[in-house]
Order: structure tokens, then sequence, then C-alpha cells
């Protein structure tokens, strides 16, 4: 996957940091995780790295960009794992799905990650989890002083509400993983908690 790794460095493009994508990985196989819904492919990185994972994993994968789109789908046909990830190209927004999936991955617009958890939350297994990328952004949202733009003010703020989101959850108990560039990882609670 070097050859993803240094076109996503080139051309500036963002993927999961190495130790957040083993992390992730590490945890499909610990967790006997089989199909998984991704929010956000960019060049299909991700997908690909969660569907070597092991050969019956389905990946179903949505990019909206349509650029990063076709570069994701020669990067799966490359990798010959076709029969394993769908991609779609359209905003998830607009995206339904009547399946089940043991893993929902969000790793897209920071401002539609509260959006996104509660369009898919309901296409959960029973004990399936929903893991976010991005919650540190880059040491961003710890420290104020690393914000140098009014951009980066916005999206700090809107990680922050998402966070916040997150912690108030009645239905999904939620613990956060400094790996990468922070994950989170979203369980139901049981009856009991």
């Amino acid at each position: 996957m070097e050859d993803i790794e240094e076109y996503a460095k080139i051309n500036k493009i963002p993927i999961m940091q190495k130790d957040g994508i083993l992390y992730l990985t590490e945890y499909i196989k610990d967790n006997n995780i089989k199909n998984i819904l991704e929010i956000g492919s960019a060049i299909g990185y991700s997908s690909l790295m969660m569907a070597k994972v092991n050969s019956d994993i389905k990946v179903t994968t949505i990019e909206k960009d349509t650029e990063r789109y076709h570069i994701a789908k020669e990067n799966i046909k490359k990798y010959h794992l076709e029969r394993q990830i769908s991609i779609i190209n359209d905003d998830a927004s607009n995206v339904s799905f009547d399946e089940k999936f043991d893993l929902i991955f969000i790793d897209a617009a920071k401002g539609k990650n509260k959006l996104f958890f509660e369009k898919f939350k309901d296409n959960l297994t029973k004990n399936g989890v929903i893991i976010t990328d991005n919650l540190s952004f880059h040491g961003l949202v710890e420290d104020d002083n690393l914000i140098m733009t009014k951009n980066q003010r916005g999206i700090v703020n809107k990680i922050r509400d998402y966070i916040t989101f997150l912690n108030n959850n009645k239905e999904f108990i939620t613990e956060y993983i400094k790996v990468g560039d922070t994950i989170s990882i979203s369980k139901r609670r049981s009856s009991d908690e």
C-alpha cells in the first residue's frame, strides 16, 4: 500500500495515520467484523486495508468527490478487491441501506459526523460499533494555540460539538483511543448501563 500512501502524501489527500489504521485493522480482526460501512472513501486506502484483514470481509464505502471516487475505484481494481469492496459515488446524506453492518466507520466531512452517526446508527447489528476518525484534528481540538485560520476554528468547533454529542448520548457509550488522529468507538449501551 506504499504507493497509495505516497500518492496521498504528494497530493495532500487525508488518509488514516499509520498507527490509526493498524489499530482499526486489529480491532476488525479481534472482533470478527465481517460487514463494514465506510463513510468517506477518499482514494480507497482504509477500505483496502480493512478488506485485506480477511477475504470474507465486505466493505461498502461512500465517496462524494467524483475524482477521488475514480481513483479509489482504480485502487480497488489494482489490488483485486472488487469482490469485497463496493464503492458508491454520492453524498452519504443521500444514501440509505436496509442491511446491517458490524462496523460503521465515519471518516468524512467533520461537520457531518453527527448527521452520519444519527442517519446510520439503525443500520448497526446488535453488537455493532461506530468508529469515527480525526477527533484530535492534528492536536487542534486539544490546543487552541495551534489554530491558525478561521476555517480550522470552524472545524475544531464542529468536532468539539460532536464529542459533546457522543459524551451525552443516552443510547451509545463511547471510548476514545489516542491512536492516529484519535478515534472514538461507540457501542450501544446495554439495558443495565
